[in-house]
């Protein structure tokens, strides 16, 4: 099924009406395809339980199954699938397949830092004459965007959900950013993880960014089967070597794309240019008032973009030009010269410790909790106890966090939220973080799980969290 004539009368059942399920269904009506859905939660859904739809002969007629990426591959649908033979693709296959523009495709992964790369890629790219579109796991389905002719590069961002049936995409540059245990309830295991997160550099064209500082995307790069020609590149908040990208000071420094990267690097940014995207409450030893974080993701959406030809100068136009989504490291208010910062977005371990790494030793209030997903939090507590001045638990499940504080950091005070006024979560939260800080603290949201056990989104999380910091200052 590698024409798109084939799809006309085919049967295709696509699993989940979220935003990307809504627009393979579209894409494929166009097509001609003869459509099946399934979404328990869509009432206007062909069927909405796919144990029922499975057993009543669903995929009996079936040539394909689009799966939206919260249907997880242990679930009846699939498993019958695969049992059948059918092929599973995901909205990003479909659009690889169905693309009427032939834009190349910059593609970003990792366990944190994605949203924010593809936004600074798209930036860069920007700022270099290119139309050029960020796209994928937050922001426009990728199947939509494909079919904008006038479209002339994407920045694709990418989960492991979406990469898991994603069999044939071929990127000219991709990036790992960072790999750490998430989403383990959907993957079944790490292994299953990372093999998923490293199918985004298969058929990579010209380019595979990977961390330095995590050597497991160096191997997922090596394991690859990439094109010929294809290179690797790694990014680095140290002094870079050949065939890297890094910091020397506070310039961004390109050793893998200049014709004289033998020699001496080529200069393509100042940290200066992400100054907008600091805070003077952060103070990391290596970034100063920029997270050290950032400068990696920088690093990384300069590797992509230089990889596809712009120039250098793009690159630092671009950073400065760039404005970063909400809910990332943001003040949200100050209060008795208490800092109340919302990082919502820090949905799990590995994020939320580079959030808690921007701050001084002790003097931060950690409102933290919520969904898990099969994940502990020892590492984390570990690593980051140091700068904890007190944390405040929310969520329906607050013990994977509890035992490890209770185990590696017993002198910080640890208040425990009732979690049954779901509605008044926030407003108890900051209450109860505001009794702890001092002047030149910070109370800081950066939850280190997901959200959907007291609210629909991180956003709505990060919003609530915003809505009572500002109201102690209005008292």
């Amino acid at each position: 099924m590698t024409d798109l004539d084939d799809l006309t009368g085919r049967r295709v059942v696509v699993a989940g009406l979220g935003i990307s399920g809504r627009a393979a269904v579209a894409a494929l009506a166009e097509r001609g395809a003869h459509l099946v859905t399934v979404d328990k939660r869509d009432p206007d859904a062909d069927a909405a339980d796919a144990a029922a739809f499975v057993a009543s002969g669903g995929l009996d007629r079936a040539d394909l199954v689009v799966a939206s990426p919260g249907w997880v591959p242990a679930g009846p649908l699939l498993v019958a699938a695969a049992r059948r033979g059918l092929p599973v693709w995901s909205e990003v296959e479909l659009a690889w397949r169905l693309r009427r523009n032939q834009a190349p495709w910059l593609a970003v992964t990792g366990t944190n830092g994605k949203t924010t790369t593809v936004g600074m890629l798209e930036s860069i790219l920007t700022a270099g004459g290119e139309r050029a579109l960020a796209v994928g796991n937050v922001g426009t389905p990728v199947v939509a965007a494909v079919a904008d002719e006038s479209i002339e590069v994407l920045a694709v961002e990418l989960s492991s959900f979406q990469l898991h049936f994603t069999h044939s995409m071929s990127a000219q540059a991709a990036a790992v950013l960072n790999v750490a245990p998430d989403h383990l309830d959907w993957h079944g295991s790490f292994d299953a993880y990372l093999a998923d997160k490293g199918r985004v550099y298969e058929r990579a064209q010209i380019a595979c960014v990977y961390n330095c500082a995590d050597p497991r995307t160096e191997r997922l790069v090596r394991d690859a089967d990439v094109r010929d020609g294809a290179g690797a590149v790694g990014f680095t908040l140290g002094a870079p070597a050949v065939g890297q990208i890094g910091l020397v000071e506070d310039v961004l420094v390109d050793r893998a794309f200049t014709p004289q990267r033998r020699t001496h690097g080529a200069e393509i940014a100042v940290l200066g240019d992400l100054a907008h995207l600091g805070s003077a409450d952060a103070a990391d030893p290596l970034t100063g008032s920029v997270p050290s974080h950032v400068v990696a993701d920088a690093l990384a959406a300069a590797a992509l973009a230089l990889a596809h030809g712009v120039a250098p100068s793009a690159v630092s136009a671009g950073l400065r030009a760039f404005a970063p989504g909400a809910h990332r490291i943001q003040t949200v208010a100050t209060v008795d010269s208490v800092a109340y910062v919302d990082d919502s977005k820090a949905t799990n371990a590995h994020a939320a410790a580079a959030s808690l790494g921007a701050f001084a030793p002790g003097t931060v209030v950690w409102v933290a909790g919520g969904l898990a997903k099969g994940v502990r939090f020892d590492d984390l507590v570990k690593a980051r106890r140091d700068r904890l001045r007190a944390v405040v638990l929310i969520g329906v499940n607050t013990e994977p966090l509890r035992t490890a504080l209770a185990r590696h950091a017993p002198e910080v005070p640890v208040t425990v939220l009732d979690p049954g006024e779901t509605e008044q979560v926030m407003t108890r939260a900051v209450e109860a973080a505001r009794r702890f800080a001092r002047p030149g603290c910070t109370v800081l949201l950066a939850p280190a799980c997901a959200s959907m056990d007291q609210f629909t989104s991180y956003a709505e999380r990060g919003d609530a969290f915003a809505a009572a910091a500002r109201s102690l200052r209005a008292r």
